[in-house]
């Protein structure tokens, strides 16, 4: 039986300015890619954190069907987020242990809610260090930022 991974990525010029996301989407037999799936999207003015949150968000959103998979994110605050912090987070009513507000509350939500239809195995990987997905999903997060950074026509 096929394994499912998701590469996601996400990417910012200035922080805020203008982001883009991008995941990978791979179905492998043993070392074998069966089959392959990119996805990418930016915003005009946003955050990395928002763009990596939106990237696993796309990825996991992207699969029709119940599924188990392993999500393989560079951002130590999507993984730490969703599989140590978010719940304490909404035991106290989406706050953080300091009493503030929780960052991105509504792409935690969006996350949480698109992760509990499948059965995700969250895993770090050292962005920028040749990881050759990570690599993939780095060039998909900035090609979906490509048309709103400055000075580009907007399709």
């Amino acid at each position: 039986m096929a394994k499912i991974f998701a590469f996601t990525d996400g990417a910012c010029s200035g922080n805020p300015g203008p982001g883009g996301w991008g995941a990978l989407l791979q179905a492998k037999d043993g070392d074998t890619v069966t089959k392959e799936r990119e996805l990418k999207g930016g915003e005009a003015m946003t955050t990395n954190n928002r763009m990596e949150l939106m990237a696993a968000i796309a990825a996991l959103e992207a699969l029709g069907k119940s599924s188990k998979l392993t999500v393989v994110t560079d951002s130590a605050y999507v993984k730490g987020g969703i599989t140590e912090w978010m719940a304490g987070w909404k035991r106290k009513g989406w706050r953080t242990s300091t009493g503030k507000p929780v960052k991105n509350e509504d792409l935690w939500r969006r996350l949480d809610e698109a992760a509990a239809r499948h059965d995700v195995t969250w895993t770090w990987v050292k962005g920028h260090a040749g990881h050759p997905e990570n690599e993939r999903a780095d060039e998909l997060a900035r090609a979906g930022m490509a048309p709103f950074k400055p000075g580009r026509a907007r399709a």
